[in-house]
């Protein structure tokens, strides 16, 4: 039986605190306004070049949809790799709060650090909770590996970071350097997870002893020896799982990943005259996300509306400050709306998970039968 105790409750609460939005919502905003006021700083500000028609509220509709889209294909791939153990709501609640505990976290660390524990309290044993957290993370950087070459084949490595007057495949190049970088990095990480779920489980169980020999969490070093031993287990389970399994798995990746990539694209529509660019368009943000993942700041803010207002500005109308408002409603669409789910649902969450522990119960028991 694995035991979570009221201390690790109030650590879950530090890390996925509704204080936290605060944050990156303040380094967002200080950014975008901060950008905003020295481009116009004694220029005019004109719309002129944006169309304000019904096609955009039309595609600004779209953009949302391809939003919930995104989610739906994140919650039916989640149902799969828990064997339909969850309930649509269970699942729904668990993206939110993982994509909340993301969008507080610095991008190269992400939410997975407590996307296990969201799992788990829904009735997952912990080592089948670590390997669906490990597959998902597996499964989503498969899509950033096959599909950015895929796209550089397709629109040209030279077109793909060429911005303006900046050349394109050469180090002084910060988006080449910046995509080099994330690129290698998730390269590393995939071959660590697929050696550890595929090949030789042993690798992570003995990962995770050697971070839980550290002092302050020694104390949970026999629970994290069972998750282990849970993970060996469940990675014999994963390499069984038939061909279907997979492909229903990829699919569904494609699916959440493709339409949040999307969103950019109805955006533009809604706003500008896209002439045949949407491949180049959707290449573009592949990148862009390759390039967030060295952002330390949480959920890449800050960093992802510079990215963004300079890498796609290519295809705005060269009008003062425009790439950037364009930045901030793409951020309104896709970042901000995972930070209310989280104030939202979260303190609920706990609420609901810890109950027995305000009520007197030392801890709380949910058995490990997988």
């Amino acid at each position: 039986m694995a035991k979570i105790n009221l201390k690790e409750r109030k650590n879950l609460e530090k890390k996925i605190s509704a204080k936290k939005v605060i944050i990156p919502a303040i380094i967002g905003l200080f950014v975008v306004f901060g950008m905003l006021y020295f481009q116009i700083k004694g220029k005019n500000l004109s719309f002129n070049a944006v169309n304000f028609t019904y096609i955009t509220a039309i595609f600004l509709f779209i953009a949302v949809l391809m939003m919930i889209l995104r989610d739906i294909g994140y919650m039916w791939r989640f149902k799969i790799l828990s064997e339909h153990k969850v309930s649509w709501f269970q699942a729904f609640r668990v993206i939110m709060l993982w994509e909340f505990a993301s969008a507080i976290s610095p991008s190269a660390i992400g939410g997975t650090s407590v996307a296990v524990v969201f799992v788990y309290k829904e009735g997952i044993s912990i080592g089948k909770s670590t390997a669906i957290v490990m597959a998902t993370s597996f499964l989503d950087e498969m899509y950033f590996l096959v599909m950015f070459p895929v796209m550089v084949f397709t629109v040209g490595p030279e077109t793909l970071f060429t911005i303006g007057d900046i050349s394109g495949l050469n180090f002084t190049n910060e988006f080449f350097y910046f995509a080099v970088i994330g690129y290698i990095l998730k390269f590393i990480y995939i071959i660590f997870i697929a050696y550890g779920l595929f090949i030789n489980p042993v690798i992570i169980k003995k990962t995770i002893l050697a971070i839980f020999s550290i002092s302050p969490l020694r104390r949970w070093r026999t629970d994290a020896r069972r998750a282990g031993l849970d993970i060996i287990s469940n990675s014999k389970e994963l390499k069984k799982k038939p061909f279907m399994f997979w492909l229903k798995t990829g699919f569904a990746t494609v699916i959440s990943w493709t339409s949040r990539y999307w969103v950019v694209n109805a955006v533009f529509v809604a706003f500008f005259a896209m002439k045949n660019k949407h491949i180049l368009l959707f290449a573009r943000q592949l990148v862009m996300w390759i390039m967030m993942l060295v952002s330390p700041t949480p959920g890449g803010s800050g960093f992802s509306e510079y990215i963004f207002s300079e890498y796609l500005k290519d295809f705005m109308p060269q009008v003062v400050g425009i790439a950037i408002i364009t930045a901030f409603i793409w951020r309104l669409l896709t970042y901000y709306p995972y930070l209310l789910a989280g104030v939202i649902i979260g303190p609920k969450w706990l609420g609901d998970k810890f109950r027995r522990e305000r009520t007197g119960n030392s801890h709380l028991q949910i058995s490990d039968k997988s």
